[in-house]
């Protein structure tokens, strides 16, 4: 690959339908395998977000400085930081006593903030920009900030608003699909859009993963947590094996 070339590339994939239906079976995974740890494991939502903040910052560390686009190390990187998001949510909303109302404000809050700072920084928050480390230290933080909001807004409109498992996955997959909508009957920026939906996928992931592993008395299906996030993990390693990905290239 020529040095133009490269210096053209993202470190992060192309945004295909590949991509969304990954990013949907890694949210998924993220509250499945948190649950496990946190509830099946008893580790308690603390203990559980200091390992996989530990694991999280290890995969961001390996993601930027790797030189190129690998597919592999970007979803572990996805992955780590839906699990991540998952227990510290919980935390947030449960131990810590802020609810679902109030943990879903805060993390709105510091998401806007993140890709605010991250636009006045660097003039863009366009996936395809993302080929600095500084660039990506802001991707990153950005998606932290994202999966963590996902699994409150999830909770919150599954057990609050009294919706159920089914009915918020419902609502969520409304929402995406007016996003997708959106994205191919009008002009609106195509980075609002992405990160849209990109927001979106994780209450979709987090309502799923509980419908999946729930009792049957709370709606849910009653899978082993660990089962369901086996065969979520099995699911996710043969799509980046199997299917090719492309590097994002930077629009001219």
């Amino acid at each position: 690959m020529n040095d133009a070339l490269e210096k053209s590339l993202s470190k992060v994939p192309e945004v295909t339908f590949l991509f969304w239906v990954i990013k949907v079976a890694a949210t998924t995974l993220g509250e499945t395998a948190g649950d496990s740890a946190s509830m099946s494991m008893n580790l308690g939502y603390l203990e559980s977000t200091g390992i996989f903040a530990v694991i999280f910052v290890a995969a961001v560390a390996a993601q930027i400085f790797a030189k190129r686009f690998h597919p592999s190390l970007y979803w572990a990187t996805i992955i780590a930081s839906t699990t991540v998001g998952t227990t510290l949510a919980d935390f947030a909303d449960r131990s810590l006593g802020m609810g679902y109302a109030g943990g879903t404000s805060l993390l709105f809050a510091l998401l806007m903030s993140s890709l605010l700072i991250w636009y006045l920084s660097l003039g863009s928050i366009s996936v395809e920009t993302v080929r600095s480390p500084k660039a990506e230290m802001f991707y990153w933080v950005t998606i932290m900030f994202s999966q963590t909001l996902g699994t409150a807004l999830g909770d919150w409109t599954a057990d609050t608003a009294g919706l159920g498992y089914s009915g918020g996955a419902l609502i969520f997959s409304a929402l995406l699909a007016l996003v997708a909508l959106a994205y191919y009957q009008t002009r609106l920026s195509r980075t609002v859009l992405f990160w849209s939906a990109f927001v979106l996928t994780r209450p979709l992931g987090a309502v799923v993963g509980d419908f999946l592993d729930k009792p049957l008395s709370a709606g849910g299906l009653a899978m082993s947590r660990y089962m369901a996030s086996a065969v979520l993990l099995a699911f996710i390693v043969i799509c980046v094996l199997t299917f090719r990905q492309e590097a994002a290239r930077e629009a001219h």
